[in-house]
């Protein structure tokens, strides 16, 4: 059985992109899903003198363990101010200096929600971007508008048909690569 890794790149509590990240995995069957909440490894602001006095985390050399034995990856990232978070920035800069390469052609399809009406775009812009330069064959990426108008969280599902469709044909184009 296939693999796939699923990572909330949010350091919210509340992350609405954990939510939506969720949703996305219960789509997924025929493979088995690990979902990761980002916020529970907590890497300090990459430095190189904190790499030089510290070394590497053992949680982050879990984290790469188990992206090195997934079979594709979803990362759900937040955004602020029209790009990366920091968080999320910060989390690449740790796994880049365990290997530049650490994506590995891996399959990978970056979600991300907001309350605003551009679903993230600018971020996803940023990652699909920059994650291939780490390796990742990113398969797309889909963002999710104006989340508590589109998203109902009582039920736990998008209540927007158009958008629902368009996660569903992300999912399957990144399965289909897995």
């Amino acid at each position: 059985m296939k693999k796939i890794l699923a990572i909330s790149g949010s350091n919210s509590k509340k992350s609405i992109n954990f939510q939506l990240l969720k949703y996305a995995s219960s789509f997924i069957n025929e493979q088995s899903v690990q979902l990761v909440k980002l916020s529970d490894f907590p890497f300090p602001m990459y430095s190189v003198d904190v790499e030089e006095t510290d070394g590497f985390k053992n949680s982050l050399i879990e984290l790469k363990k188990d992206m090195d034995d997934a079979d594709g990856i979803i990362f759900a990232i937040n955004e602020h101010n029209w790009g990366l978070s920091a968080f999320f920035k910060n989390t690449l800069d740790w796994l880049s200096r365990l290997e530049s390469n650490f994506l590995k052609n891996k399959p990978v399809l970056i979600i991300c929600a907001t309350p605003g009406r551009a679903g993230g775009s600018f971020a996803l812009r940023s990652a699909a971007d920059l994650l291939p330069r780490f390796g990742a064959d990113v398969t797309g990426t889909f963002a999710f508008p104006s989340f508590n108008h589109n998203f109902d969280t009582e039920k736990h599902n998008i209540s927007n048909t158009e958008l629902d469709i368009q996660l569903q044909e992300a999912l399957t184009v990144f399965i289909d690569k897995v």
